[in-house]
């Protein structure tokens, strides 16, 4: 499908202005050429579905339920990853571009705005498919799944389609930084939150934590949605500013219960495990030196996402506080004006 964003002006062939506007076409056609390929199954089909789907095969009597990772899992997640793209565009042109025309946004809050509604979207998917699979596989209702049985390296479909569908998510979004021409001052940020959730959802993929990751992405998900609702909600409204009250509270409880089950299964469940050691055919990284590294990265995780929850708090309050004195400020000059003769220049200071 093509996405053609309406403009008079026809930039260059192949310049970076239209390579921006036409980037969904383009990746539309070489998602098309996988997709093509087939259609024609003596030649190209294996190749081809190396890139849409790579399954654990079989004898042809033997039902396939369960799947492994593997290398062919890299062409699968880069097919994914054009299909993000080409959704991304998708919901930008024909649902946030739409609300933007009407709501008249500045430029900064129309940049959060589309940050917030695209990450809104993925983050209910997310957490509704995620959730599924948590109920189908009775994670929730059996906590000792998390470790027991150690390495999980068969997933049911659902549970590795899960995965790459993550990944390739998550690796759009470095493209779409170049596509969605993101201020330099930004493209840090966007950088780092990216590779922490490149590096958090490939390690607990390889090193088959796949159950201990679903949990922990469906609960982080939860309350990331929860704050781009609450700030979609603030731009059409600024006085509805519940949602960042209630987000304040979940983020933390959110923290604390991310790192109580990253020990209880980590470094409790799997140090407790029958199997132990480093055995690479097994899919068995259940040695000492792993399992410190894996609670060491999310516990730095969790202490960096807690300090810039901390460092946004106070930059809330603060502007808060500013927002009171400044009306305080306006009525008291107000009520003097009223008694003195009118000043232009003192009204004008006090134009917020």
């Amino acid at each position: 499908m093509g996405i053609r964003k309406k403009n008079n002006k026809n930039p260059p062939v192949l310049s970076h202005e239209f390579v921006i506007q036409n980037h969904a076409d383009i990746v539309s056609c070489v998602a098309m050429v996988f997709l093509l390929g087939l259609m024609f199954e003596r030649y190209t089909d294996k190749l081809e579905l190396n890139f849409v789907s790579w399954i654990l095969g079989g004898p042809e009597e033997t039902a396939v339920n369960y799947f492994h990772y593997g290398l062919k899992d890299v062409a699968t997640v880069f097919f994914y990853m054009l299909v993000a793209i080409i959704m991304h565009a998708i919901i930008q042109e024909y649902v946030l571009d739409k609300i933007n025309r009407k709501m008249h946004f500045s430029k900064t809050k129309h940049s959060k705005f589309n940050e917030s509604g695209q990450l809104s979207a993925f983050y209910l998917f997310s957490c509704l498919w995620g959730a599924s699979i948590l109920v189908s596989e009775n994670l929730l209702s059996n906590p000792v799944s998390l470790w027991d049985g150690y390495p999980h390296t068969l997933m049911p479909f659902q549970l590795k389609f899960y995965y790459i569908c993550q990944l390739g998510y998550w690796l759009h979004a470095i493209p779409e930084l170049y596509f969605q021409k993101t201020k330099k001052e930004d493209i840090p940020r966007q950088l780092v939150y990216i590779s922490l959730y490149l590096v958090h959802i490939t390690g607990a993929y390889v090193l088959n934590l796949n159950r201990l990751g679903l949990v922990l992405l469906v609960l982080h998900y939860f309350v990331e949605l929860l704050f781009h609702v609450s700030r979609l909600i603030y731009f059409s409204n600024e006085d509805r500013q519940t949602g960042f009250t209630v987000w304040a509270v979940l983020f933390v409880l959110g923290r604390l219960l991310t790192l109580s089950l990253s020990v209880l299964t980590v470094g409790f469940g799997l140090a407790g495990a029958e199997k132990q050691g480093l055995n690479l055919a097994e899919g068995s990284f259940n040695v000492l030196v792993v399992r410190v590294t894996v609670l060491a990265a999310i516990c730095t995780a969790q202490a960096f996402m807690m300090w810039k929850f901390i460092n946004f708090q106070l930059r809330r309050w603060r502007e808060h506080a500013q927002t009171q004195t400044l009306k305080k400020k306006s009525s008291s000059s107000k009520s003097k004006s009223r008694k003195g003769q009118y000043c232009p220049l003192k009204i004008s200071l006090h134009v917020y």
